[in-house]
This record gives C-alpha cells, sequence and structure tokens, in this order.
C-alpha cells in the first residue's frame, strides 16, 4: 500500500517514514508546499492530511489529487506519531 502524508513537522519525516514500513507501506511525506505538488504525489492508495500544520491550498491541492486516483482520504488535527499509528492500524487492518 502506498501512503502519501501532508503536513506534519519536518523533524518528524523520518519517523512517519518509520511508522508506514512497519505497516508495510511505502511512504512519501509532504510539510511544505512545493511547485509541483500535484505531480509528486502519484497515485497513493491512502492519503493522510494532518489538519494543523498544513495550509489550506495544500489541503486543496492534494485532495484534487486523491480524487483524480480514487485514493482514500484522512483527514486528522493532530500530527503525532501516535495519530499516524492509529490512522495506519485502522486503514492497514
Amino acid at each position: 500500500m502506498s501512503v502519501v502524508i501532508i503536513g506534519g513537522h519536518d523533524r518528524m519525516v523520518s519517523q512517519y517514514k518509520k511508522i508506514c514500513r512497519q505497516f508495510n507501506c511505502k511512504a512519501k511525506v509532504f510539510t511544505q508546499m512545493s511547485a509541483s505538488l500535484g505531480k509528486q504525489i502519484g497515485r497513493p492508495d491512502l492519503v493522510v492530511l494532518f489538519t494543523n500544520t498544513v495550509s489550506h491550498k495544500m489541503v486543496r491541492c492534494a485532495v484534487e489529487e486523491a480524487q483524480k486516483c480514487h485514493a482514500e482520504i484522512v483527514r486528522c488535527h493532530t500530527s503525532s506519531k501516535n495519530a499516524l499509528e492509529e490512522i495506519l492500524g485502522n486503514v492497514c487492518a
């Protein structure tokens, strides 16, 4: 399963990827808005939006790309390690 994480903290990127590996998921993490975000997202199975640490523009871009490839979208206000583990536990189980 491929996962794209939008938002979160820069210092947590390696931990987000490590957690995804524990659930046998490939992960891309975008904590900042880049010019070609839409192209970089690709065709994931799941998009996790950490809404507390992300701009509205970045959310709109991610949601549009997720809808194009029919990916599941999960929104979470908290960008913690435990929140990601709970999301992946519910989706990957």
